[in-house]
């Protein structure tokens, strides 16, 4: 089986158990961007991955979501961030780059800028990591919004805090799937990978020392607390979680941003993966 993996900070948490104390055989681990995990669970190249919470607009009737598992923030989150040479309500018309590492923040700040702002910016696809030079304004997101920077911008602006402030929601950054055609084939592997993730984020409450060495060993360019970075972010799917991402997802279709209103369909263990 071919499991995603965001290669982020963020996502770390879900996979420290199957890379630090045990990893799961028949299963191969695939690190990428959040947008190469999409691409390659929609062309059928991953069986199971997080992927962009916008996604699942793309994906109706494919994939089953894990029910008790996301990337969310309310409010702050650190790693989702727009930098600018001007104030966000002078971006009309002037050049946004756009991270190509993303698509949930993507939609997310075009969601903002359209709705709550009534701007129209030019928008630039980007590297992660790009410079300001022939832009006004760039997003970035995980590692890449946490390391330092050499170019200083006058206003920084973090997209999680910006979103509850106008919608008074949380953000859904990223979710769990798995495709429906993998579900009979690797249903004990996916079972693992789930008892997995929960035994990681155990280790997190249990040996957070350890789990936060780990994350600081494989990101050591991170320029933030990672620690106060994890205690930001929200691992548990709540329902309060599962209608921000619903109401992220109705803007987006309303303006016209995915094709479609996303059907969301959860895994259910009892039902979809019988012992």
């Amino acid at each position: 089986m071919r499991l995603g993996y965001i290669d982020y900070l963020n996502c770390y948490p879900f996979y420290y158990h199957m890379f630090e104390r045990e990893s799961i055989g028949g299963v191969k681990v695939i690190p990428g961007y959040p947008t190469d995990l999409n691409r390659m669970m929609i062309f059928g190249e991953l069986d199971m991955s997080p992927i962009s919470a916008a996604t699942c607009a793309e994906m109706n009737g494919q994939i089953l979501l894990l029910p008790d598992s996301c990337l969310s923030s309310v409010g702050y989150v650190g790693s989702v961030v727009l930098r600018s040479k001007v104030p966000i309500e002078d971006l009309h018309r002037r050049t946004v780059g756009l991270s190509r590492a993303s698509y949930t923040s993507v939609l997310l700040l075009k969601i903002l800028l359209q709705r709550y702002y009534d701007i129209e910016p030019v928008y630039r696809t980007t590297d992660p990591n790009p410079t300001l030079d022939g832009m006004d304004a760039a997003l970035l997101i995980g590692n890449e919004a946490m390391v330092g920077s050499h170019q200083p911008v006058s206003y920084s602006y973090d997209l999680g805090e910006l979103w509850l402030r106008k919608t008074g929601s949380p953000v859904v950054f990223a979710v769990f799937a798995v495709r429906q055609s993998a579900i009979e084939k690797h249903s004990s592997r996916i079972r693992a990978v789930l008892h997995s993730y929960h035994d990681s984020l155990h280790c997190l409450e249990a040996e957070r020392e350890k789990v936060l060495a780990g994350a600081q060993g494989r990101y050591p360019d991170i320029m933030y607390d990672v620690n106060a970075y994890y205690r930001t972010l929200q691992f548990d799917f709540t329902d309060t979680l599962k209608d921000a991402l619903t109401h992220y997802l109705d803007l987006a279709a309303e303006l016209g941003l995915v094709d479609e209103r996303a059907q969301l369909t959860y895994l259910q263990l009892n039902r979809d993966l019988p012992e």
